[in-house]
């Protein structure tokens, strides 16, 4: 998310975090709107959307980026193996071939798994797409400095231990290429969504030799329905169409509009005056959640016909750092999970329209959630009683100081003081270091930079399985110099014995079941503190139509590749 990114409520388009996303538990995660009906109409050929958003991406480069905000962006100028249905689609959280004919082809062991690539495959500049550019674009994740994105490619594909990536070691032998449309993968161990992993940001192709260092900062090479016409870091990026993309060849995109326009760096409560104004170009404008401050303006009629609300699938929680004292004493990671006023939290977001509260780390419309709360309170505000007496226990009576890494962003900052003000019953001081939204994910991710703990958020990269939920962020031995998800570096044996066991199932219904025990069990340690889970409320301009809930959009958000305009002219 980026850490993965993750995601809590958000500012807008490109300030979630996620993890990549998807809806879970066979759920559909398409709107419950007002005005979903007119949002839905069949888009026009032609026109520029516009995307308002308060914070630049992350990265163009897929095998860096891997947040909320930028995984819907990717869609449109990048394609994978495979990837996650449409928005529109009957079941939105399917995967489905996308760069391949059909989804993998694995072998009796479950140890191998074959794609086939579709004809007619380009890159903008007309060269052919062949399993040869997909091996390559695929092998980048092993990359020390550029593959900091999704950990799955190198977590699941077997490869030599010393490996890393194409640009240091060379070639990776356990990906072959018997021809040009063939690609096989040789994995560590049976992975039954190994179709979801090759979906992933990261497992984008590229031409042989490029990308490296900071090449692909500012320059992207398409393979999606769009390239890149203009990028000015932290104002503009400009889409134009990439000629060389073939409609015939893709199934989820529809690339109705001619171009797409992201205007960066505006505040957000700016975005929403623009949104509501609806005047000149915003008639054609998209943007993230609408600020709090914003929603009783929401009211009128004319207003409410345009109101966009997605469920949440995203969980809002506080990492807490096992590695630094005290909090690697678990009575004192579990006083504060006491003394947390979850309420106050989702006060501090936009209240309950924008978020519910949370006490587990899977949320509710995942596949794998179980329903407890190790940690509750009297009246809803926090157990300050039973909080002290852990710290006690821990002796630490007379409290102590914790510094807690936060976006610099208005709702963000809500939310850490209503932390402050719940540890302050407690004595623990909470001091905030404030990080810019555009480098905030690989901050965290990067233990040397990380401080005591992190407000941040986790949504799920695929939506079969809370496998995605669990393993990223609490595998003890995938803690990552840089690009680090497992934000408590909670390396625990037992744990991690039982991610292996779950992990090799291949009854999917029955891991999930395992995966919400495990919840529960991890809790017990009090790695992290689940805080709410964050709903989205957009209002998109009212010319713009082809609106759906994104699986890859992480914080809930519109799927992107079905976005278009009523009337191209308009605007």
């Amino acid at each position: 998310m980026k850490h993965h990114r993750i995601t809590t409520a958000v500012i807008a388009v490109a300030t979630t975090f996620a993890l990549a996303a998807c809806g879970g538990g066979g759920q559909n995660p398409s709107s419950s709107s007002s005005g979903a009906g007119g949002f839905e109409a069949e888009p026009a050929e032609g026109g520029t959307v516009h995307v308002l958003q308060n914070a630049d991406f992350s990265y163009l480069d897929p095998a860096r980026g891997w947040d909320g905000g930028v995984n819907n962006f990717y869609r449109l100028v990048y394609r994978q193996l495979t990837t996650s249905a449409p928005g529109s689609a009957d079941d939105p959280t399917a995967i489905v071939p996308d760069l391949a004919e059909s989804l993998g082809e694995v072998s009796d062991d479950g140890l191998t798994w074959t794609y086939t690539l579709k004809d007619g495959l380009k890159f903008e500049n007309g060269d052919p797409i062949t399993s040869a550019e997909v091996k390559f674009g695929v092998s980048r994740a092993w990359d020390p400095e550029v593959g900091i994105g999704s950990p799955y490619l190198k977590q699941v594909i077997d490869a030599p231990e010393d490996y890393e990536g194409p640009y240091k070691t060379g070639d990776l032998p356990t990906i072959e290429t018997p021809d040009e449309k063939t690609i096989v993968f040789h994995l560590k161990k049976p992975f039954p969504e190994f179709d979801a992993v090759v979906s992933q940001v990261n497992a984008t192709p590229f031409p042989e030799g490029s990308g490296a260092g900071d090449e692909f900062i500012h320059e992207i090479v398409a393979s999606g329905p769009y390239k890149l016409a203009e990028y000015v870091p932290g104002s503009t990026i400009k889409l134009e169409r990439n000629e060389s993309w073939d409609a015939a060849t893709d199934e989820v995109r529809a690339a109705k509009p001619d171009g797409w326009e992201f205007s960066i760096g505006l505040d957000p409560a700016t975005i929403d005056e623009r949104l509501i104004a609806g005047q000149g170009t915003d008639v054609n404008a998209i943007a993230g959640n609408i600020q709090p401050a914003t929603l009783p303006r929401l009211q009128t009629p004319q207003l409410q016909e345009r109101v966009l609300q997605f469920d949440g699938i995203c969980t809002t929680y506080m990492g807490l750092n096992t590695t630094k004292a005290p909090l690697d004493d678990v009575r004192v990671r579990q006083a504060i999970s006491y003394a947390v006023d979850r309420s106050s939290i989702v006060n501090a977001s936009g209240g309950t329209q924008l978020g519910a509260q949370s006490t587990t780390i899977i949320p509710p419309a995942v596949a794998g959630h179980k329903d407890f709360d190790l940690y509750p309170s009297p009246d809803g505000t926090g157990d300050v009683e039973a909080a002290k007496k852990l710290l006690d226990e821990a002796g630490l009576s007379d409290g102590f100081t914790l510094t807690l890494d936060i976006r610099s962003q208005e709702s963000m900052q809500a939310q850490a003081e209503s932390i402050q003000q719940s540890l302050e019953r407690i004595g623990v001081t909470v001091e905030l270091n404030l990080i810019d939204t555009s480098t905030y994910y690989e901050t965290i991710g990067t233990p040397s930079q990380q401080h005591d703990a992190a407000i941040t958020g986790w949504c799920p990269d695929w939506a079969s399985s809370a496998a995605t939920f669990i393993p990223p962020l609490f595998d003890g031995r995938n803690i990552y110099e840089k690009g680090n998800n497992n934000l408590a570096q909670l390396n625990d044996e037992d744990v991690n014995a039982r991610i292996d066991e779950i992990g090799a199932m291949t009854d999917i219904a029955a891991a999930n079941e395992q995966w919400g025990a495990l919840d529960e069990e991890i809790l017990e340690l009090a790695p992290i503190v689940p805080l709410m889970v964050a709903k989205t409320v957009l209002l998109p301009g009212e010319n713009v139509t082809g609106l759906h809930s994104s699986a890859n959009a992480a914080s809930g958000g519109i799927d992107y590749v079905g976005v278009g305009l009523k009337d191209p002219e308009k605007g």
